[in-house]
């Protein structure tokens, strides 16, 4: 079992930047997969970034490719967003998952074993 509390939310003009944070508990966050998604109201959960066990491979949506970076520090079982360059289009509630395995199926969310409550960006023009 795994649990994943997000942080790091909030309100950011246009442009700006935000950090998230997802700390998980358990002793073998290194073995998972992890992915960060949002969810827009009125819109389906949308693949964002995901980062392998070891952090050596990342993949991220074309939509926020060279904005967003993905990362994770296993010794603080913990894993980021670094998201730049804010724009409207970004605002969601933002969730961290954890998945056993890094595949080719790792951008879809019924991969996922395990969510976090998500929490809110809220980008302003």
């Amino acid at each position: 079992q795994v649990q994943l509390v997000e942080s790091g939310g909030g309100l950011v003009q246009a442009g700006g930047s935000l950090r998230l944070s997802c700390a998980a508990s358990g002793r073998t966050f290194s073995r998972y997969a992890m992915g960060w998604f949002r969810q827009a109201p009125g819109k389906e959960r949308e693949f964002v970034a995901a980062i392998s066990g070891n952090g050596v491979s990342t993949v991220y949506a074309d939509s926020v490719k060279g904005r967003f970076t993905i990362s994770r520090d296993n010794a603080k079982n913990t894993v980021y967003l670094q998201m730049n360059s804010l724009k409207p289009e970004d605002t969601a509630v933002y969730y961290c998952a954890a998945d056993g395995i890094y595949s080719s199926r790792i951008r879809r969310p019924d991969e996922y074993d395990y969510w976090g409550q998500g929490t809110q960006v809220t980008v302003s023009s």
